[in-house]
Order: C-alpha cells, then sequence, then structure tokens
C-alpha cells in the first residue's frame, strides 16, 4: 500500500512552511517505497482541489492531516501509519 503525502505552501514559503516540508521529507525517507511525497503551492490547481485556505497544509491520500500550524514528526508519523494500517 502507497500513501500520498502533500504539502502545500505560501509563494515564497514561510517558516512555518518550510518546517513542514522538512518533517514530511524525514519522515518520508524513512519509508522509501511506501510514500509518494508531493509539494504544492497553495495558490495553484492542486491547493484549488483541497480549498486550502491556511498554509502549512498536510494531505495524506486525499485528507486534509492539518492546516495553518506546523505538524511534529511524530503527529506525522502516526497518521501515515495509520494510513499503511500499522498502529
Amino acid at each position: 500500500m502507497e500513501v500520498t503525502l502533500k504539502v502545500f505552501h505560501s509563494t515564497p514559503p514561510c517558516a512555518k512552511c518550510r518546517e513542514v516540508e522538512k518533517v514530511a521529507t524525514k519522515v518520508a525517507e524513512r519509508y522509501p517505497e511506501q510514500i509518494e511525497l508531493a509539494k504544492f503551492p497553495a495558490i495553484s490547481d492542486e491547493g484549488r482541489r483541497y480549498g486550502i485556505m491556511f498554509t502549512p497544509c498536510v494531505v495524506i491520500n486525499d485528507k486534509v492531516m492539518a492546516a495553518g500550524k506546523v505538524v511534529s514528526e511524530g503527529e506525522l508519523e502516526k497518521a501515515i501509519k495509520k494510513e499503511l494500517g500499522e498502529q
């Protein structure tokens, strides 16, 4: 099973957006064959698809996990594991 992890950022990326991108990259590196990581500007076709109003925004498998806040590695990894069927 693969998880799609999308991070939406402001343009240019703010400090919080850069932090979330770092966290997402670290977590994705722990699951090299299981996570597809993509980064997008919030103001884009992809951002409009999810109705992104706040950045940073994290979307896992088409569900908004967090918006307008920095998620921790632990929070993100827990959500990823849940999507992968691990607990």
